[in-house]
């Protein structure tokens, strides 16, 4: 029998500290997210794929297609390619494409971009139907966050245009090569015989 009322008591004293801890909880601020209606603040050391930086002066991206991320990239998921247009200084990106399925996220792709052209980005929501929601095209993501905020979108190259940029591009090499072939070719003018330089007289002796 004491046993028995035992047990009940040590049963309604767990009862009342579960409701306890219930109700303390229930009068507190609210803290869960309501997922998916809300969405969550990531911290700035949050790692999410790799995306293209918007710079704030051009409002377009820094890229220069230079390859440095295709090549450091231990999984090799990068395909990057690039073009230069006439008149341009650097290498345009045409091309840039990473299949983040089988990203580690090691972050070498941003340490040695030489133009600080790759960021992280804050996306958490990662999760697809297919394989093809994992690939993503960082050009048509570039576009879409500046059509977000507002910006004009940074068109893409189209294939008319990498080809006349390719051919303008070997018509120029084509130029240059011709014309260093030109200048070795060229005799060289006559070198003109030095001068004979008169002869120093000798010093005096000096008599003592």
């Amino acid at each position: 029998m004491i046993t028995y009322c035992k047990e009940i008591l040590v049963g309604f004293w767990s009862l009342l500290a579960g409701m306890a801890v219930t109700i303390r909880y229930f009068v507190k601020p609210i803290v869960t997210v309501q997922y998916p209606r809300e969405k969550l603040v990531m911290t700035p050391s949050y790692r999410g794929y790799p995306q293209l930086v918007i710079d704030p002066e051009t409002h377009t991206h820094k890229c220069i297609a230079c390859e440095m991320c295709s090549r450091t990239c231990p999984s090799q998921l990068i395909a990057l390619a690039g073009v230069k247009f006439p008149g341009a200084k650097q290498k345009v990106a045409t091309k840039y494409v990473h299949e983040h399925y089988y990203c580690s996220l090691c972050g070498l792709c941003v340490e040695v971009c030489p133009t600080d052209a790759l960021e992280y980005s804050q996306e958490y929501r990662l999760a697809g139907f297919r394989r093809e929601d994992g690939v993503i095209d960082h050009l048509l993501l570039l576009q879409k966050r500046q059509q977000a905020v507002g910006l004009p979108a940074t068109p893409i190259p189209t294939d008319a245009e990498i080809a006349a940029a390719l051919a303008a591009e070997a018509a120029a090499k084509e130029a240059r090569e011709k014309e260093a072939a030109a200048k070795a070719k060229a005799p060289k003018p006559a070198e003109e015989p030095e001068k004979a330089k008169p002869k120093e007289a000798p010093p005096e002796e000096v008599k003592e």
